[in-house]
């Protein structure tokens, strides 16, 4: 018995040393992080990830109600002097273990690789405001011409037919070919039943490092979805930074064949430009969302009042929350660092050699 009690301590103890040592060695060598993320990450992601796929729900948002299940069984048996309050200690500390391990080998360690832009060539700069200026009214050509040929549900809203799961597979395969960091096996994006949960945190989606799935808020406007979608599928691929995973979800709706892919990418896009434009320029900014046609108006109308339902309270504790993570994860500008998609859209339009001064 004492021997048996001896592995279990060594088990736990080793498990806790190599996830600390993986994730050290990732901080202090970029180039094991890259090799992981390139050769090691993908089984994880061709195994688990092709596995969870299959199953027609989302496995993550049913762990977690079990997981919650669990707890307050054990707060029952507790109470009921079935189980020791010091074991139900070593159970949820090695339970936190196990769930430490796992997200470091499906998570933390894609943190220290290479960043997207840096892989596919990409040069960030500081821009003019004419340029800003140049790249809003760009995003708002292609609305508005995308607009043109979405589908609309009764209420004259984007909608969509066809499933946006199989779509932004295909979006991503279509980027692939021009950026090939994001070539390989993608899952099947899942839809989160449970939408207030992520609503009344402000989350469109989320990618489980648990169970290696991309899920995505079923509740929000749909124009929001093939865009969140193809965020979160970024990840699939090792690239866990939210300014970057954005600008790939743009890149990958553009390169869609998918008239609603489109004009949801054009749409996050200039969400994003048109925030930065806002706070440098509110008069040039005006200036450009008056070129908006009245279709994209709508849309992006029916998009914030959606999300102001939700501000509150549990909105402005996860967002502290989600900066804390970001900066432990070496994101240091934290929630900030999402208002990076704009350098990168500058960026692309100048590897483009789009004049961006227009």
């Amino acid at each position: 018995m004492p021997e048996k009690r001896s592995l279990k301590k060594l088990f736990w103890g080793g498990l806790l040393g190599v996830s600390l040592l993986l994730n050290l060695a990732a901080r202090l060598w970029t180039g094991f992080a890259e090799w992981y993320a390139v050769r090691v990450y993908p089984l994880f992601v061709g195994t688990l990830g092709r596995i969870c796929s299959v199953i027609p729900f989302s496995v993550i948002e049913v762990l977690l109600y079990l997981c919650g299940a669990l707890l307050l069984i054990g707060a029952a048996a507790i109470g009921l002097k079935k189980l020791r309050p010091g074991q139900a200690l070593r159970i949820l500390f090695q339970g936190l273990l196990l769930v430490f391990f796992v997200f470091t080998l499906n998570c933390g360690i894609n943190y220290q690789r290479i960043p997207f832009s840096e892989r596919a060539g990409f040069v960030v700069q500081e821009s003019t405001e004419e340029e800003l200026i140049a790249l809003c009214e760009r995003l708002v050509a292609e609305i508005n011409q995308e607009a043109q040929t979405i589908l609309l549900d009764g209420d004259g809203h984007c909608t969509l037919e066809e499933d946006p799961a199989e779509t932004a597979r295909e979006a991503m395969k279509a980027v692939s070919l021009e950026y090939p960091e994001l070539s390989g096996y993608y899952p099947r994006a899942k839809p989160v039943r449970s939408t207030w949960y992520l609503s009344s945190q402000l989350l469109q989606g989320v990618y489980s490092p648990f169970t290696v799935e991309a899920n995505y808020n079923n509740g929000m406007p749909d124009q929001d979805k093939p865009s969140t979608i193809c965020h979160e599928l970024s990840h699939l691929k090792g690239f866990m930074r939210e300014d970057e995973a954005n600008f790939v979800a743009y890149l990958a709706c553009r390169a869609s064949e998918d008239a609603q892919f489109r004009y949801s990418g054009s749409i996050l896009a200039y969400i994003y430009s048109g925030n930065a434009l806002h706070g440098q320029n509110p008069e040039a900014f005006y200036s450009v969302r008056e070129k908006l046609c009245e279709q994209a108006v709508r849309d992006l109308r029916d998009h914030n009042a959606y999300w102001d339902t939700y501000k509150g309270t549990i909105s402005e504790v996860s967002d502290k929350v989600n900066d804390v993570y970001l900066k432990v994860n070496s994101q240091e500008a934290g929630t900030k660092s999402y208002g990076r998609m704009v350098d990168l859209l500058l960026a692309w339009n100048r590897e483009q050699g789009l004049d961006t001064e227009e």
